[in-house]
């Protein structure tokens, strides 16, 4: 009979440990030091996805969910080719642009019968933003400003006479979600959910729809985009035509920079059309949310695709307009180009594990 009372107490106690709902981490742990280029990021619960006043909100934005997130450390900035090129050569890492694209397996990601190409197209490289193109109307056609580069890869941004000379403190460019995850692995880090990395970027703000506010008529002085007319005309009025150096803007109220403009930044979630609706008929508030189970785009049924966030040099209202904090995008993991590069985080079990 005592077993039995000993078995029932134990079960009793591990039940209520289950139950107990765990306190959200907000504030930083004083025991725990803030790793180099990084600032902490306050836990807390707010809404994920569109702004009931974002006129600009997508229907891939929407419905908007309630979110509570733990408290992590993210970089500062994005990461340079000054700390990639540490890492390549440390690691001798070959990025997936510099490597020769094998027929067999790339066409695994293309529909069936897709003819293969001749092989002088089959060659390393990545897509480069074509600045030439001109007279553009429909938008519906993104192969229109967009080109393929045989050589175009991290060294060599615009192709294989480029370079990155006196570039160190430039986001690197022409990155995979595999080489962000190898990046990810040498640095002891990781990529941020999407949730974490639209918590870093509200920072101190509550519910704004842009990193600095509300205030649309001041993206010229806070973030790096396109101005004018794209894909015809760029008028550079925030004083960069293409890509700028990390902090050439201000940081948010966190201390963080360019998380509106500049390059794309990848997270680790699967970009799946139906994950936000289902956080949404749970009916309450998601915990740490780690993105769907699998990705899922009916319209790009052939690959993995990844959410990038914040938008980049090229993003325009006329256009994409991602450089709102809801604003998000797929991209397949094995594609890169020059517009998209990435950050990291670290969390509290991340730091204590070394």
């Amino acid at each position: 009979m005592k077993i039995n009372k000993w078995i029932l107490g134990f079960l009793l106690v591990a039940l209520c440990s289950c139950n107990k709902k765990q306190t959200l981490i907000k504030e930083q742990p004083e025991d725990v030091a803030t790793p180099a280029n990084m600032v902490w990021v306050p836990g807390n619960t707010f809404t994920q996805g569109a702004k009931t006043n974002d006129r600009l909100a997508l229907e891939h934005e929407k419905p908007a969910h309630s979110v509570a997130v733990d408290g992590f450390f993210m970089d500062i900035t994005e990461v340079t080719n000054a700390s990639f090129k540490k890492f390549v050569g440390e690691t001798h890492y070959v990025t997936t642009a510099e490597r020769p694209i094998i027929w067999e397996e790339f066409k695994k990601t293309l529909p069936e019968e897709t003819p293969k190409p001749a092989d002088s197209l089959l060659q390393p490289g990545s897509l480069v933003f074509n600045d030439k193109v001109k007279n553009v109307t429909d938008y519906t056609d993104f192969r229109q400003w967009w080109k393929w580069v045989t050589g175009a890869n991290w060294r060599h941004p615009e192709g294989k006479k480029s370079n990155i000379i006196g570039k160190d403190n430039y986001p690197v460019v022409h990155i995979s979600f595999e080489d962000a995850e190898a990046y990810c692995k040498w640095a002891k880090r990781r990529l941020p959910t999407e949730a974490e990395w639209e918590l870093a970027a509200m920072g101190n703000l509550k519910n704004s729809i842009y990193t600095w506010g509300n205030d649309k008529s001041k993206i010229d002085k806070e973030a790096n985009t396109w101005q004018g007319n794209f894909p015809n005309y760029n008028s550079n009025q925030d004083g960069y035509a293409a890509l700028a150096a990390v902090k050439s803007f201000a940081p948010n109220s966190l201390g963080i920079y360019d998380l509106s403009g500049n390059v794309w930044e990848f997270t680790q979630d699967y970009y799946n059309a139906n994950y936000y609706q289902e956080l949404f008929s749970k009916g309450e508030t998601t915990r740490n949310p780690q993105g769907a189970a699998e990705a899922f785009n009916p319209n790009n049924q052939f690959e993995k695709e990844r959410i990038i966030k914040g938008g980049s040099f090229l993003c325009n209202e006329s256009y994409c307009s991602s450089f709102r904090i809801s604003a998000r995008m797929a991209l397949a993991e094995g594609s890169s180009s020059n517009h998209a590069g990435f950050r990291t985080v670290a969390d509290l079990k991340m730091l204590q594990r070394k």
